[in-house]
Formats: C-alpha cells, sequence, structure tokens
C-alpha cells in the first residue's frame, strides 16, 4: 500500500527531527571545569583540567568511566593519556613536514622543466631571428607586416634575455 500524498509530511517531520538533535551529541569531548560546570566539544578541554573531569573523550579512551579515571592516579592517568597525544600529534608534525617537503620538491621540479622548455624555445628562436630570413607577422587588425630589421633586433634582445634568465 502506497501513501504518495503523505510524503511531503513525512518529509517535512524527517527534517524536523533531523533539525532537533543536540549539537552537544555531535560533541566528542565532555569535562567539567572547576566550578562543576559540564562542557561538550569537539575540541580537546584546557591543560589547566585535571584527568578526573574529563567525562568523555575520543576512540578508546571514551570507553572509560569517570569512576576508572578517578580511581587512578592521577598523575599516572595523565602521563599514559598524553603519551599516545604527544605521539601522534609528532607523528602528525612529521608527515607534514615530509607532505610538505615532497610539495616543494615537485614544484622545483615543475619549474625546472618550465625553464628548460623555455630556454630551448628562446635559442630556436634566436637561431630562426638570426638566420635572416623573410618574416612576417600579423599585427592587431590582422593584416600581415614584413619584420623589418628594428623588429628582428628587438625579437633577438627580448628572446637572449630569456635565455639567460632560464639557461643558468
Amino acid at each position: 500500500m502506497r501513501f504518495p500524498r503523505h510524503r511531503p509530511l513525512l518529509a517535512l517531520l524527517l527534517t524536523l527531527a533531523i533539525g532537533t538533535v543536540s549539537p552537544t551529541a555531535w560533541a566528542q569531548y565532555t569535562w567539567k571545569d572547576s566550578r562543576g560546570q559540564v562542557h561538550a566539544s569537539d575540541l580537546p578541554p584546557p591543560r589547566e583540567v585535571p584527568e578526573k573531569d574529563i567525562l568523555k573523550r575520543p576512540g578508546p579512551a571514551a570507553r572509560r568511566t569517570a569512576a576508572q579515571a578517578a580511581s587512578a592516579p592521577a598523575s599516572a592517568a595523565s602521563a599514559n593519556s598524553r603519551a599516545p597525544q604527544d605521539g601522534e600529534l609528532e607523528a602528525r608534525r612529521k608527515k607534514a613536514e615530509q607532505e610538505a617537503q615532497a610539495k616543494a620538491q615537485a614544484d622545483e621540479a615543475r619549474l625546472a622543466s618550465q625553464r628548460a622548455d623555455n630556454c630551448q624555445r628562446a635559442r630556436q628562436q634566436i637561431a630562426m631571428l638570426e638566420s635572416g630570413q623573410r618574416m612576417q607577422r600579423i599585427n592587431e587588425r590582422g593584416e600581415r607586416v614584413v619584420v623589418d630589421d628594428a623588429m628582428r633586433a628587438a625579437e633577438i634582445d627580448t628572446a637572449r634575455r630569456v635565455a639567460d634568465a632560464d639557461c643558468r
């Protein structure tokens, strides 16, 4: 049995139900501050919050209850929970440095390739211009113009500057 008339109503109710989900349900961290107020965030709590006051954290540590956290010594719990985070942070930092270095090398290789291509083209242009062959250009109005000695000298000068810059 189908209910085509009720589809818009069903869609509206579904949209309203999704919209009423509390944003704190999306939070990954929950902790109490020094005044006993509970906070929820997708960012970790400030460093001054003691380990026993962190009620919920993402990942495997979220499975620990607050009672287990309170029963463990504060210094040992703090050291144990910070060590994997520091190791993770160090690994992420190294990965980011490696990615940045790889990107810089790729950029340098691309620039070197462009320079080599520009060098080759400039040398070919110089050879063609110095051959003395009769040449024509098309101006901005679409007319053919014969390249005279002054134009040829200017083109050779431009090509030599490109070659000097890119042929190292």
